[in-house]
């Protein structure tokens, strides 16, 4: 494990460029994501030094820790309670799908609690049953 939190450490204090796409600050509608650039005058292909790095093998993060994530677990992406039963919680940490709602992410929440499991992406979802619980005794206040 002291290998694999070295190696870690190593790769966040990499000097690795931003590897940015050609034309991405002219023009709203292109994605900020890496095309490679492909014309013929293209200074960027042609690797003049102000024109941004391309990536290259060596940008890469070692393979025993690629993929991982900065705490040194491997992240498991879960939408449902059911998902969390097979997860070992001495090398996996659990993110919550984007498209989760409150109900069943704060369901997910306290399964990965009892099992040992590190959510990443973990809210705090107390307030968020209160709001609605304050509102409505504000409008049977209205009524009288």
């Amino acid at each position: 494990m002291d290998e694999t939190r070295r190696l870690i450490r190593v790769r966040i204090r990499h000097n690795k460029p931003a590897f940015k796409r050609r034309g991405i600050h002219r023009k709203a509608k292109l994605a900020d994501v890496w095309r490679r650039p492909r014309g013929l005058h293209n200074k960027q292909r042609r690797q003049f030094r102000a024109k941004g790095a391309l990536p290259r093998p060596g940008y890469g993060s070692p393979a025993a820790i690629r993929g991982m994530h900065p705490s040194g677990y491997e992240e498991v992406r879960v939408f449902t309670p059911a998902e969390l039963a097979g997860l070992n919680p001495e090398i996996q940490a659990v993110r919550i799908g984007g498209s989760v709602g409150n109900r069943k992410r704060e369901a997910i929440q306290t399964r990965a609690l009892e099992l040992g499991l590190k959510v990443l992406n973990a809210k705090d979802l107390t307030r968020a049953a209160e709001i609605p619980a304050a509102t409505e005794e504000e409008e049977v206040n209205e009524d009288e």
